[in-house]
């Protein structure tokens, strides 16, 4: 009998597995939770020491973090939609096909066009995400202004 890691990696690496479409479907699966406001099925899909990286420049959490932050607006309804509109995944090497990283186009409603990127590790439930960093999409052309607008808010 194979030891339950054994297992799961040989599960990974059978030409019947596809690493990049089940990372696919949690990234998905992240906006759909999101989007219902529904924190238990959002915060399932996290590795318990897991990071975000939000927008804001203070917005660097544990999971226990984050989920405090986001809990009282998923407790009122309340969440948000960052649906992808283009994502490349990379699945290390096949010695371990056990990490993933990715980097995505988001599309928000207040934000307009944003972008994803981190880590998720294969766990015995599954992929988890490790890290997820959520970026605003500042053109070049202005970037000044914006860099400009940020320096005046911190003199105050």
């Amino acid at each position: 009998m194979l030891a339950p890691l054994a297992a799961l990696i040989l599960a990974v690496q059978s030409p019947a597995s596809n690493p990049e479409a089940e990372v696919a479907a949690v990234l998905d699966r992240l906006n759909v939770a999101s989007a219902a406001a529904d924190g238990p099925a959002y915060f399932a899909l996290f590795t318990p020491d897991a990071r975000f990286v939000g927008t804001d420049a203070s917005e660097h959490w544990t999971l226990p973090q984050f989920r405090a932050f986001a809990e009282p607006f998923f407790s009122r309804g309340r969440g948000w939609s960052y649906p992808a509109t283009e994502r490349t995944i990379t699945i290390a090497p096949i010695e371990c096909r056990c990490i993933a990283w990715f980097e995505e186009k988001l599309t928000n409603d207040s934000y307009g066009e944003t972008r994803g990127s981190g880590v998720l590790r294969l766990t015995d439930d599954g992929w988890k995400i490790e890290q997820y960093v959520l970026s605003l999409a500042v053109p070049n052309d202005k970037a000044d202004a914006v860099v400009e607008v940020i320096r005046g808010d911190s003199a105050d």
